[in-house]
């Protein structure tokens, strides 16, 4: 089961810190991230390859991103 971290309408770092909280719970299969600013989008991505995760695909509605992240 995917999670979903929504992390939409707040400013960085608290979607990268959610991320965080999202991985210590995991150590793989797949989280998806809801975000609404590009900043927080590069953030988010950004870390959890850091983490060793893979940016599986983004998609853009308007302002609102959802990052799709797997890890097997």
């Amino acid at each position: 089961m995917t999670e979903i971290v929504d992390a939409r309408g707040l400013s960085c770092p608290q979607p990268v810190l959610m991320l965080i909280n999202a991985l210590k719970k995991t150590d793989e299969g797949e989280i998806e991230v809801l975000v609404d600013t590009e900043a927080s989008k590069e953030n988010v991505s950004r870390a959890a390859e850091g983490k060793g995760w893979k940016v599986k695909n983004i998609q853009q509605d308007n302002l609102e991103y959802r990052i799709f992240l797997v890890k097997n």
